[in-house]
């Protein structure tokens, strides 16, 4: 009787165990004023004037980076407004931007990869970005360890890697 005990309790604790593995691929993630924040949509993608937007939303918040071009290499904030970062709330009557742009904010988005067969971007970011409204109680946001792994690239896309 206690070989069946033994037995039942062995095949119990084999099936109750699992591995529930979840992979975040794709994933656009930041610490936002040292709140973990992760988007639910994200895409990237060259737009008409010719640059390259990476942009990852939660709800009503959407942090969106524009660069040159999506080759490999570390793209330094508050410099210049060809390469920039923004965070923007679109809450009814809570509406906020905070960017940076040429002498505001600082920081770097470093692309890491971009696949040009799978047609997906990754890299890494962290930057602190200043309120267009200068009245605002709040007038900067700090993002820091910030990840952007195999966002997808939009077809539209024109760029190739040098």
């Amino acid at each position: 009787m206690k070989k069946y005990f033994y037995f039942l309790s062995f095949l119990l604790l084999l099936t109750s165990c699992a591995d529930e593995i979840r992979f975040n691929n794709p994933a656009f993630q930041t610490l936002k004023d040292n709140t973990f924040w992760r988007a639910q949509i994200y895409k990237a993608g060259a737009e008409a004037n010719g640059v390259f937007i990476i942009e990852g939303s939660l709800g009503y918040e959407k942090i969106s980076f524009q660069i040159p071009s999506p080759a490999q290499k570390t793209y330094i904030l508050g410099v210049d407004d060809i390469t920039k970062a923004s965070c923007e709330s679109t809450f009814s009557g809570q509406e906020t931007v905070f960017t940076t742009g040429a002498g505001k904010g600082s920081g770097q988005i470093i692309v890491t990869e971009y696949n040009t067969a799978e047609k997906t971007i990754s890299g890494t970011f962290r930057f602190t970005a200043v309120n267009v409204d200068p009245a605002a109680e709040k007038q900067e946001m700090h993002f820091t360890e910030g990840v952007f792994h195999k966002i997808p690239v939009s077809s539209e896309s024109n760029f190739t890697t040098d």
